[in-house]
């Protein structure tokens, strides 16, 4: 995979999830996390402008132009209610085994935050594992700070960390 400047993949698409991409994105949450969303979940996300898939140049078309074939990593972003304000939420994102470390959740979460801009967002929450080091890290990078711990959010009961960017504008 090429690297061009500011870490993003030059040979890697960011377009709009459709339904033909779900199998894929489902085989990657389920290769992600301990805990993997259902299947019905993305389905119920695809009409979000937010739920975007990263998509390796190269990659097979399936008959409808769509394509489903190199589905690499995916983010799905959206507004919940906040007060009379939306607040963005980056809901879940993650990248296939072997394309993790070249940039592809990077770009993903930047296209993610632009998509959350567009729908005059200026402020997004997250939640992240306490133990995912490296994740946060990458929010960090991004401006989220630590807001609070969520005691045993996940099924395994692993806390999670609540993280917040504030000022997109």
């Amino acid at each position: 995979m090429t690297v061009t400047s500011g870490d993003v993949p030059s040979d890697i698409r960011i377009r709009q999830a459709e339904r033909a991409d779900l199998l894929a994105v489902y085989r990657i949450e389920k290769a992600s996390f301990a805990s993997p969303w259902p299947f019905e979940a993305f389905e119920r996300q695809l009409s979000d402008p937010g739920f975007l898939v990263a998509v390796e140049e190269g990659g097979g078309e399936n008959g409808g132009g769509v394509d489903t074939a190199n589905v690499i990593g995916f983010v799905v972003a959206d507004l919940v209610p906040n007060h009379g304000q939306p607040l963005g939420h980056i809901k879940d994102l993650a990248v296939h085994p072997e394309f993790r470390g070249e940039g592809v959740g990077t770009t993903l979460l930047r296209h993610g935050l632009k998509s959350l801009q567009e729908q005059s967002v200026s402020s997004v929450k997250l939640e992240v594992r306490e133990e995912n080091d490296g994740a946060q890290r990458l929010y960090s990078r991004f401006g989220f700070q630590p807001l609070r711990r969520v005691p045993r959010y996940y099924d395994d009961g692993e806390d999670a960390i609540i993280m917040i960017r504030q000022a997109m504008k």
